[in-house]
């Protein structure tokens, strides 16, 4: 009897939704798994993508990565982590997606899992970890492609989670932000394009592949929208720019705090996407936006006080792969790439993926700290020990 109630209860709750969708937006009937599941789930699909996200061990690890300032929490626990961020990726996008009469679940999803796969230490991370995969022949590392191996093959125990076939793309299809003054879905794509793009990304070609959907679209034109006008407000935080460093021309047209550019954005977007099978800004405010991003890549994440440890931590991420390649080649069961990560993996995760995979997947989970704290563990004995003759 229970059974039949949540039945229908889902089932009217899935027709209401629907009909206060767009035509041009995702429905829930249209989702599709690789892997069909038997057991009954009364969630919407993407609702239940969002919850296997939210409740995975990646999506807790955010909080302990960077998004730009190296040691956030450390300097100040207002700084941005790689959790809010993604967060206010979320949050931003189910505004845009409201206005649009998109599906909000499917947005929510993509938005909370778009960063999953991303190293410690932010972008700098990304570069260290790919150059370091390149040099042991697994190809390039980019945070993307790693967030859909997230989902796929690392989580529940190296078993994935299964997630619909837009979720999953919508993750793997949100890079390549940086200049999207419009972007239109790419409806026809299939598991072989996403087998496609990625293998090509790896061998190093670079790329673009537009979402499927125009959820995914949001989700990834608003990555933008959420850190461009954070990270001036964290640069200001820690003395490493003013306010009236800012740029005078993209200031008159977006504002000069973070609240007004996310709302100026937000609106620009709207207004310029409604009732069309693309999302947009307009000119103006595109041009004022890649004004803004120049000066925030020369001021910011270009200057050399956010490179203080840059040396160190590139090192650190080429000691502690050689350190872990040597800990599988020898079995030692007390390396915490064992005792942390192989020892809940199921045997099939270990079956399918070479000693270079499975040491990349360890450290690209790594939060900074835990990052740290490893490293230090295994160097700084050896840097501290003293032969003391008696």
């Amino acid at each position: 009897m229970s059974v039949n109630i949540l039945t229908k209860l889902a089932a009217e709750i899935n027709k209401a939704e629907s009909k206060s969708f767009s035509k041009l937006a995702t429905t829930h009937s249209e989702a599709r798994r690789k892997t069909t599941e038997r057991e009954i789930n009364f969630r919407p699909p993407f609702a239940l993508d969002r919850d296997r996200i939210m409740y995975s061990g990646a999506f807790r690890r955010y909080t302990g990565k960077t998004q730009v300032v190296y040691f956030a929490s450390l300097l100040d626990e207002q700084l941005t982590s790689r959790s809010l961020h993604t967060i206010s990726v979320a949050q931003i996008a189910k505004t845009i997606g409201r206005f649009l009469s998109l599906n909000t679940d499917l947005i929510d999803a993509i938005a909370l899992g778009h960063d999953l796969g991303h190293p410690p230490f932010g972008h700098d991370g990304e570069v260290f970890l790919s150059e370091v995969s390149q040099q042991v022949g697994i190809g390039h590392f980019h945070h993307n492609i790693q967030s859909l191996r997230a989902v796929d093959v690392i989580a529940k125990k190296g078993t994935g989670l299964n997630l619909t076939f837009q979720t999953r793309d919508g993750i793997v299809s949100h890079n390549g932000e940086v200049n999207d003054e419009k972007l239109s879905p790419d409806r026809s794509k299939t598991e072989k394009d996403l087998d496609s793009y990625i293998n090509r990304m790896q061998s190093g070609e670079n790329v673009d592949t537009a979402p499927s959907t125009l959820e995914g679209c949001v989700v990834r034109i608003t990555d933008t929208i959420a850190y461009i006008g954070q990270d001036i407000e964290d640069a200001i935080r820690i003395g490493l720019i003013k306010r009236e460093d800012l740029p005078e021309e993209p200031v008159k047209v977006l504002g000069n705090s973070n609240g007004k550019i996310i709302e100026t954005l937000v609106n620009d977007v709207v207004l310029q996407s409604y009732e069309k099978d693309y999302v947009a800004f307009s000119d103006k405010i595109a041009e004022a936006l890649f004004e803004l991003k120049k000066f925030n890549y020369a001021k910011i994440y270009k200057s050399p006080k956010l490179k203080v440890n840059h040396v160190k931590i590139k090192r650190g991420f080429k000691i502690l792969f050689d350190l872990y390649i040597d800990a599988l080649k020898k079995q030692d069961k007390t390396n915490e790439i064992y005792q942390h990560f192989l020892n809940t993996k199921n045997p099939v995760y270990l079956k399918n993926n070479p000693a270079e995979l499975i040491v990349r997947d360890f450290i690209a989970g790594m939060t900074d700290r835990y990052f740290v704290h490893v490293l230090t563990n295994h160097i700084l004995p050896e840097i501290t020990r003293f032969d003391v003759e008696n």
